[in-house]
């Protein structure tokens, strides 16, 4: 190989599969690779260390294959100075641009480490007065001075989780893989512990969810939540808020009664008219001023002064007036309502889960809920390394969870 450079890499890395996800991803990005140094713990507790030497044909592609490297935790030996180039024009990066993880990040400028703020993944690093931030490719202007190529980043990888006692509220216990085997009942339970906790310490609780919640029945159960102080912020898309609106004007959802669980006469237009009456009203906010929206978790969010953010999609009916049509504008709300956030839970959504996961960063504590296995695996495999899953039913998840943490809570 022509091109090659030193990399090390230390941590739980080989008991978590790391290390070898390392040597498969440099053979799959066309390099090579030689072990220059391996130290292996000898305990659980102990971590290892290995150096590598990573080869290829050309510069981009080295510069490639180390930056997919980072995503693991791997660093360059000696990373030398951040490179930067002008962006080339409004909404373009240029072609070597430095390509984010949503891991801790730092750049070396003028012999000095920098943070990079707001780290998050599938973005670029742009220097303003000395500061470095991630940005978006939509947000980029031209000239804008962009970080390129793979010198001069590093990043720090997420601590290993220890092993949690029983009476930890540590997630370790539920770092295995995902499975509807897991003691239900204990996960609920260390989830409100979790939330207790970011509470405690002033953090904000992210909600992302689904019509599901409606569906379900479980709406009851989130209202409490929401009454209680455990959801500051909730991202959601049209059918959430639209199915919510549903219930509480006519008692439906898709026109199913939810206190009967059967359709009702003409029931199939509800979601619909829920739609034009939020509408007449001028949006959600206003409905519940003008007293037509006197229930449901979004009557709930306004009363209480919460934060919501709606982005829609090509199938939405409507839609509400509060929904984003426009999905850059609404990733930039959602980014927007990010500062402060300690914890996210994630309740039946499977793209609004993986666009929350690609905005977050590493650092803060994810939980992903779905009867369905493979919405929860999709949001790791995606890269929310940080992600863990429950899978169970929604509207008995949210009850037990309600219990837990709102005092005297009873389902009527």
């Amino acid at each position: 190989m022509k091109h090659t450079e030193t990399v090390e890499v230390r941590g739980h890395i080989l008991d978590s599969g790391v290390f070898a996800r390392i040597l498969d991803d440099v053979l799959e990005y066309g390099g090579d690779y030689r072990i220059d140094k391996l130290d292996v713990g000898r305990t659980h507790t102990d971590e290892s260390y290995a150096q590598l030497t990573i080869g290829a044909e050309d510069a981009e592609q080295l510069a490639r294959i180390l930056m997919r490297l980072q995503t693991h935790g791997t660093n360059q030996l000696d990373p030398g100075e951040v490179l930067l180039r002008p962006a080339p024009a409004d909404g373009v990066f240029p072609d070597d641009f430095y390509s984010t993880t949503n891991l801790p990040t730092q750049v070396r400028l003028n012999s000095a480490w920098i943070d990079v703020a707001n780290p998050e993944m599938d973005c670029g690093i742009i220097i303003v007065d000395g500061h470095a931030r991630t940005i978006a490719v939509s947000d980029i202007r031209r000239d804008d001075e962009v970080v390129c190529g793979a010198s001069g980043v590093k990043v720090k990888p997420l601590p290993a989780p220890v092993r949690a006692d029983p009476g930890s509220s540590n997630f370790e216990f539920m770092s295995s893989e995902v499975s509807s085997e897991k003691p239900q009942a204990l996960l609920v339970r260390r989830i409100a512990e979790q939330m207790r906790e970011v509470k405690a310490e002033g953090g904000k609780i992210l909600w992302v969810g689904g019509p599901a919640i409606v569906h379900t029945g479980a709406a009851p159960a989130m209202v409490a939540l929401v009454e209680d102080g455990y959801v500051d912020v909730l991202f959601a898309g049209n059918a959430l808020a639209t199915h919510d609106i549903e219930a509480s004007l006519f008692g439906t959802s898709l026109g199913v009664d939810l206190s009967q669980g059967h359709g009702v006469p003409h029931g199939h237009e509800h979601h619909i008219r829920a739609i034009n009456t939020i509408r007449r009203c001028g949006s959600i906010g206003e409905a519940v001023e003008q007293g037509v929206l006197t229930s449901g978790v979004m009557h709930s969010m306004v009363t209480n002064g919460k934060e919501f953010v709606l982005v829609g999609s090509v199938r939405d009916d409507g839609p509400l007036p509060d929904v984003y049509t426009d999905v850059i504008a609404g990733q930039r709300a959602m980014r927007a309502a990010l500062p402060g956030v300690g914890f996210a839970i994630m309740v039946a959504t499977m793209l609004h889960s993986i666009a929350t996961g690609n905005l977050l960063p590493a650092t803060t504590p994810l939980v992903s809920v779905d009867i369905n296995p493979a919405t929860v695996t999709k949001l790791a495999d995606r890269g929310s390394a940080q992600a863990t899953g429950v899978i169970t039913d929604i509207g008995l998840f949210l009850e037990q969870l309600a219990t837990e943490l709102v005092v005297g809570y009873k389902r009527d």
